[in-house]
């Protein structure tokens, strides 16, 4: 059985201030297969941040959708980082582990796709990006080209069907609604099943027995180390 895929959540969030450049370098060095970050489109620009609001990560205050770029490039993000350019990230990543872009804020899946697609005329593949939302109807936008994963925070009626809608190539749950039926269900889908926030040494380890493919954890350094003990 292959081993399960680690995903840096917002780079090595427990470690370092998320989605800044330094947590990605560290989710990168730890051995992260995938790392996983937040985009909003401003002023022409994407932006890696998850919140709506500046507050929680910066030392600013507002919505980031009423700053500027100019703006929103002044404040802190942890460490006296910048709030990073999804560019800056894919420079910083430059294949050393795939991406899993998730698209936060409106009008993203079209930038998003469009920067893209100069990587993939060079050293990139469409395989080393995977693009995910709740925002299914944003996430229908992006170009198909690019392998996407439906994002669940509950178990819905018709997920599947959104899923088959979207041409998934993973369905991507909140750890507290995932089963062993559950998994067993989307992979006889086809789907990939991948887990967020994982990161108790027991849910890692309960997801992994579980069979999922891939965890997303604030700590990647714990699926490393359990995953490989529990392929012993």
């Amino acid at each position: 059985m292959p081993l399960t895929l680690c995903i840096g959540h917002r780079g090595a969030k427990g470690h370092l201030p998320e989605n800044t450049l330094p947590s990605f370098e560290h989710a990168i060095k730890i051995g992260c297969d995938w790392v996983e970050l937040d985009v909003y489109h401003v002023d022409g620009e994407l932006l890696v941040i998850h919140d709506k609001s500046v507050e929680r990560t910066t030392n600013g205050r507002g919505l980031v959708s009423e700053l500027s770029f100019d703006e929103l490039r002044t404040l802190d993000a942890g460490g006296g980082h910048l709030i990073p350019t999804l560019q800056e990230v894919i420079n910083l990543v430059d294949r050393r582990c795939r991406i899993n872009i998730e698209l936060k804020g409106p009008a993203t899946a079209k930038p998003v796709s469009d920067l893209l697609s100069r990587y993939c005329l060079a050293e990139w593949t469409h395989r080393d990006f995977l693009l995910s939302s709740f925002n299914h109807e944003e996430l229908k936008l992006a170009d198909p080209a690019y392998p996407r994963g439906a994002l669940f925070a509950r178990l819905l009626p018709d997920m599947w069907d959104r899923a088959e809608e979207l041409g998934a190539w993973s369905a991507n749950f909140d750890k507290g609604v995932v089963s062993r039926s559950l998994v067993e269900e989307a992979h006889s889908r086809g789907y990939k099943v991948l887990v967020y926030t994982v990161n108790s040494n027991t849910d890692i380890l309960k997801m992994i027995d579980y069979g999922v493919d891939g965890l997303f954890s604030d700590y990647p350094d714990r699926v490393i180390e359990l995953r490989e003990g529990s392929s012993e």
